[in-house]
């Protein structure tokens, strides 16, 4: 059976890192982006299609939120889970990045096993269809 696949989206190299060894310890391979437009680029190509994104909200060239936008407005793409991890600890941004798309919402520092769990649990939902985009 072919490992799962994560792609972490994170403009700081040292969040990224520690999003990459909790993943990797959690037996996924890895796949990085430093910004939105990278994510897209990756996101794009079939072949190195994620079963998870990690996303941070706060990125150079899109935002987070555009790369959620993105990646439900692509059928291909709508069900993937996407881990948002944000320092944005406002109840309106965690509502905007659902309203968007995400799956689940970590505010930055989170702790190993608040991310593992949340981590688990995108993955156990799996591909989603989204209702409110007509999908049953």
């Amino acid at each position: 059976m072919a490992r799962r696949r994560a792609l972490v989206v994170e403009d700081h190299p040292d969040a990224r890192a520690l999003v990459r060894t909790y993943l990797q310890t959690m037996e996924l391979d890895v796949t990085e982006a430093a910004d939105g437009r990278s994510a897209i680029r990756i996101l794009k190509d079939s072949e190195s299609r994620p079963d998870l994104v990690c996303l941070d909200l706060m990125l150079p060239e899109l935002s987070g939120f555009e790369v959620c936008e993105f990646m439900r407005s692509i059928p291909e793409l709508r069900g993937i889970p996407i881990l948002v991890m944000s320092a944005r600890a406002k109840p309106m941004d965690r509502a905007f990045a659902e309203e968007v798309g995400a799956t689940a919402y970590l505010i930055k520092p989170f702790k190993r096993s608040e991310f593992s769990r949340a981590v688990n649990v995108c993955i156990a939902r799996g591909p989603q269809p989204h209702p409110e985009r007509g999908e049953a």
